[in-house]
């Protein structure tokens, strides 16, 4: 049986088999939900991905026996690499069909490729940055997988181990209940810290009102992760494309900001899920997908944080319960049934504590694996 890998460069033809392999494999796989395909090819595109600037990438086919097999991504974030006092590679995107020897040969090669570039540790899976999906799901399958998190079948699983990796770290995915009513321990907190707060809660209608704050949300957001593990602070021009590509489906009901003095303290994101329509899209905005994304998250009942902060001066006083107040109760005005937190590192602990005492269940694992070059 013979394993050819071919690297993707600057070859369109390439770069189209490589975005759009995963469909292949998951063509029956129920809770598999493509991408967004506009979005892909402007991230893997090196003149309006920023990231390249500091990034280098290799991008690989597999083939077994003529028949395109597997696709996985090489990269070296230099930039993350230097705060971090590291020397590690990654790999990510990596799809393949259930072979261990065209696992073996695309790892291998990705391997290869990093050992030559200085690195003494493979890392992944994990992209640009914590904001492309990152990790494999190593437990709940069952669940439909949301926007920007990875879905995978249970063999990817085996066949990274079989290849010498073991676990990096583990991010956990929750799921809190919407029963009409606020859980008891924030409104508590809320009622006490706003009887003498100087704090602001800004909520908005429009998507217009949004654009304001765009920058400030995400300078808070570049200064309260920089020790988030796989987090890298972004430039302006990220910022910028960050906010282009989510604006369109955000929803001003689930943006919350907090001030004081005019400076912005603390934010949350949420959005009702769009699956359900990407997947009638099939991942294509046009001629008709966009309708059916929008149409899907005017329905869903399902609300999935997308990302949130609070600023270091303004931990534990009580503005995460400020923010989980107004996200439930423009949940429950909305009729939402349940809100997915998206990922949380397990050395988060002060989060996942934070979010089990609101009663959230894990739902979902994903691990990110390692191993020495």
């Amino acid at each position: 049986m013979s394993i050819k890998i071919e690297e993707v460069a600057n070859k369109k033809k390439k770069l189209r088999k490589f975005i759009h392999f995963p469909a292949s494999i998951h063509k029956e796989h129920n809770t598999w939900v493509p991408p967004i395909y506009m979005d892909e090819w402007s991230l893997f595109n090196p003149k309006k991905n920023k990231a390249f600037l500091y990034s280098d990438v290799i991008m690989l086919l597999a083939y077994k026996n003529g028949k395109l097999a597997g696709r996985i991504m090489g990269l070296i974030n230099y930039k993350y690499n230097e705060i971090h006092n590291e020397n590690h590679g990654r790999f990510a995107f990596m799809d393949c069909i259930n072979d261990q020897e065209v696992a073996h040969s695309m790892i291998s090669y990705v391997e290869n490729w990093a050992t030559k570039k200085g690195m003494s540790k493979l890392i992944g899976p994990l992209a640009f940055s914590d904001k492309d999906p990152q990790g494999f799901l190593i437990e709940g399958y069952e669940h439909l997988a949301i926007l920007d998190t990875a879905c995978n079948h249970p063999y990817m699983v085996e066949l990274i181990k079989n290849e010498g990796f073991i676990k990096k770290v583990d991010l956990n995915d929750y799921l809190l209940k919407v029963d009409g009513k606020v859980p008891d321990m924030y409104q508590m907190i809320y009622n006490r810290l706003m009887k003498n707060s100087k704090y602001e809660i800004i909520e908005f209608k429009k998507k217009k009102e949004l654009k304001p704050f765009i920058v400030p949300v995400l300078e808070l957001m570049n200064n309260t992760y920089e020790k988030i593990y796989g987090y890298v602070p972004l430039t302006k021009a990220e910022m910028k494309e960050l906010a282009r590509r989510y604006i369109p489906i955000l929803d001003p009901d689930f943006l919350k900001v907090i001030m004081m003095d005019n400076k912005v303290v603390s934010f949350v994101i949420g959005i009702p899920d769009p699956a359900k329509g990407l997947k009638k899209s099939k991942g294509y905005l046009f001629p008709f997908g966009i309708f059916h994304i929008f149409r899907a998250i005017k329905k869903s009942k399902h609300l999935v944080l997308l990302l949130g902060a609070v600023d270091k001066e303004h931990r534990d006083k009580g503005v995460d319960a400020l923010m989980a107040v107004k996200t439930f109760e423009s949940a429950i005005q909305r009729n939402m049934k349940s809100i997915e937190s998206h990922l949380i590192l397990e050395t988060n602990t002060k989060m996942n504590a934070e979010v089990l005492r609101a009663n959230g269940e894990i739902i979902k694992k994903f691990r990110i694996f390692q191993k020495d070059l």
